[in-house]
């Protein structure tokens, strides 16, 4: 029987240096929104914010980094898998903090995922790219 468990997670500095790529990044595209990462267990570790961005973009990039995180892949990937069944999507109605909408990713170094990041404000490609820009700017990857 296993009495520990060692665990790998992204540090504050980067988690921080992730939400001010993927702000930037939509700055320099003229959109306004919300950047979040969690660790891998979904407690978040940073966020950041253009100051013109909506309310509700703030929580909806928390749960998008919190979905990609915990479950391992992208929010948009999930909302697909849910949309394919109808029992599945009247079961992730009631299930608090998952969200199924594009801009959620995980964040994988060296085959492990060490955290999520969530981008909400914008269209949802433009969140996506968002958190993409973020991701490749430190090497960073949301696929295993």
């Amino acid at each position: 029987m296993t009495i520990c468990v060692t665990r790998t997670e992204i540090s504050a500095g980067a988690a921080l240096d992730l939400v001010r790529g993927a702000v930037a990044h939509a700055r320099e595209n003229g959109w306004e929104v919300t950047a979040a990462v969690v660790d891998p267990r979904g407690h978040l570790v940073a966020f950041w914010r253009t100051d013109a961005v909506i309310d509700p973009a703030i929580t909806f990039a928390i749960d998008k980094a919190y979905t990609a995180a915990t479950l391992r892949k992208a929010s948009q990937a999930f909302g697909e898998r849910m949309a394919s069944k109808p029992t599945l999507s009247l079961g992730v109605g009631t299930r608090e903090r998952i969200i199924t909408w594009a801009g959620g990713l995980p964040i994988f170094k060296d085959g492990q995922c060490i955290g999520g990041i969530g981008v909400s404000g914008a269209q949802d490609h433009e969140d996506i790219a968002c958190a993409s820009a973020a991701l490749s700017e430190m090497g960073l990857s949301a696929e295993a």
